[in-house]
């Protein structure tokens, strides 16, 4: 029982926040608050808008950000990582806000922080970075289309269709707005999305998004636009409460909290992971940043925010804003506290067509062009893999869509492994002793036939192997050279095993040498060779087991003795 109690608190205490993180916040204070200030004045207009984009309302983003922001960076495993909304979130949280409602997500973000703390104990962090590039750049490309799809409505003016479907909404609000045009909102959002992007050409570490969201806003009220704005919010965070929570709904509610976990566990990772590319110095530990991001997701909830996960656009604005510890991420989320507080009226005249242009740029900012030529430029799979990614993002769940790039991409790679195995067919001549004659070499390789085999023997490449030797024909002899084998499972066991027997009911002898270490297990499991070692038919190496054959050849008078 100690050593169980023990163990627990070794994984508990892995995941904890270590010493020397959160001394390091002394380390620079200038440089950490200059650069929570920049990521702030960037992450006010998102966190709104994403808030509104999820159906939770702007003050629900704003909540999320600060808290999920502050918790996040205390508890999480990467220095530099910046957490608050998401424009992925959002779109797995849409269905679950159609079919549930405003209690249905708030649970659910409470369900996947538990989910995440799990999975953090677990220390589930590391595998997270098998995730092949293809899936994260096609996903990444998806996850654009999505959310510059979502702003259609509030670009266009219109009211958003009721649907979960992120095409229907954009459809609807298309002919809408064809019906009824309304010049004054399109206008609005392509002039704030066209600066935006214009300066990031140029300056790209320039933290403009609030400044042009400002001198719109201003320019709106000043002109007396009509245009619709965020709203009422109130001056503040709620008080925090469990009062959402339905225990009668629990059961209906874990499939989606487990995309929603699966989520925010694969964008944290992928941010931490960019956090780490940019700078050179810092490492991220995984299971750290999973056990971050559940707990602001289990706290998260009760102040009315929406489920969380590392922001990779906030994230890099950190880095290239010069943070140097999590103070950084910190002091970004104290600051956006201080505007909910101070300055909830002025946000609220904010109009939805800027908070649309922003996430429009936004959306166009987050494919890497340069990336995703790289990965067409690389294999056919690759690319295959980037555009069914992507193209299932658009039209599917967001987490059904990586795991059919993973399925995908999984498939290409096996694929790949098993076209290594190689069935060789070798010269018999080389593996005779010197003392024989020539022609007694002559006779024998009439009658023995040698094939090694290069690469894994597993399922994907059983079936081809099976064909390949079951061809075998004219001979008396074959020895099978497996040295080279360098995995076989309980499919390749299973077909080597056919194929000795093919062979076999066509008066074929079979001798087997050079069996792996690993080998051994599966071949003895299966019943492969158990036949063969008791004949005398494996052996260690190639030369003693065709030295065996000959002797077998030589009694049974199928090869007759040659005077030396």
């Amino acid at each position: 029982m100690t050593a169980v109690i023990a163990a627990g608190w070794g994984r508990v205490r892995n995941v904890l926040p270590e010493r020397a993180a959160l001394a390091a916040m002394r380390e620079r204070p200038r440089n950490d608050l200059l650069a929570g200030l920049t990521v702030a004045i960037v992450a006010l207009p998102l966190a709104l808008g994403f808030g509104i984009s999820s159906g939770l309302g702007a003050s629900s983003g704003l909540a999320t950000a600060v808290v999920a922001g502050s918790l996040a960076a205390l508890f999480g495993g990467s220095a530099l990582q910046v957490s608050g909304t998401s424009g992925a979130m959002t779109v797995v949280l849409m269905p679950i806000m159609s079919a549930h409602g405003a209690v249905g997500v708030l649970t659910v973000g409470l369900l996947a922080g538990l989910l995440l703390v799990a999975l953090a104990l677990a220390r589930a962090g590391r595998y997270m970075a098998l995730v092949p590039a293809p899936v994260v750049a096609g996903f990444t490309v998806g996850m654009a289309g999505v959310i510059g799809l979502q702003q259609l409505p509030h670009a266009l003016g219109v009211p958003a269709h009721d649907s979960d479907k992120i095409a229907v909404v954009a459809w609807h609000a298309v002919m809408d707005f064809l019906s009824r045009p309304h010049w004054w909102a399109m206008s609005t959002t392509l002039t704030v999305a066209a600066v935006l992007l214009v300066v990031a050409s140029v300056r790209p570490a320039w933290p403009l998004s609030l400044v042009v969201v400002a001198a719109v806003t201003l320019v709106v009220e000043l002109a007396g636009l009509p245009l619709a704005r965020i709203g009422h919010l109130p001056a503040g965070l709620p008080a925090p409460s469990l009062a959402f929570l339905d225990l009668q709904v629990l059961s209906s509610l874990l499939a989606p909290a487990v995309a929603v976990a699966a989520l925010a566990a694969l964008e944290s990772l992928l941010s931490a992971a960019v956090a780490d590319n940019m700078t050179g110095r810092h490492r991220h530990d995984p299971d750290r940043e999973l056990f971050g991001q559940g707990v602001a997701n289990l706290v998260t909830p009760m102040f009315g925010g929406m489920p969380g996960t590392g922001a990779i656009v906030r994230t890099a604005v950190n880095v290239r804003s010069g943070a140097h510890s999590r103070l950084a991420a910190l002091s970004h989320a104290l600051i956006l506290g201080a505007i909910v507080y101070l300055a909830a009226g002025l946000v609220a005249k904010i109009p939805l067509a800027a908070l649309a242009g922003v996430l429009l740029a936004t959306s166009v900012r987050m494919v890497e062009k340069d990336a995703v030529r790289a990965m067409f430029r690389s294999t056919r799979g690759d690319g295959l893999v980037l555009v069914l990614t992507a193209v299932a993002t658009l039209t599917l769940d967001t987490v059904l869509a990586v795991i059919l790039g993973l399925v995908v991409a999984g498939a290409l790679a096996l694929r790949a492994i098993a076209r290594n195995l190689r069935l060789h067919h070798e010269p018999l001549r080389h593996d005779l002793q010197p003392q024989h004659t020539e022609d007694e070499h002559a006779l024998l390789a009439e009658h023995i036939v040698t094939y090694r085999l290069d690469g894994p023997l597993f399922f994907a490449a059983a079936h081809r192997f099976l064909r390949e030797l079951s061809d075998v024909t004219d001979v008396s002899v074959v020895v099978l050279r497996l040295r080279r084998v360098t995995t076989i499972d309980a499919s390749g066991a299973r077909a080597l095993g056919d194929a000795i027997t093919r062979l076999e009911k066509r008066g074929i002898l079979v001798y087997v040498s050079g069996i792996p270490d690993d080998g051994h297990q599966p071949l003895e499991a299966l019943g492969v060779i158990a036949r063969l070692v008791q004949a005398g038919q494996v052996f260690a190496t190639t030369g003693a087991a065709i030295e065996a054959a000959r002797e077998r050849l030589h009694t049974s008078g199928i090869v007759p003795r040659l005077a030396g």
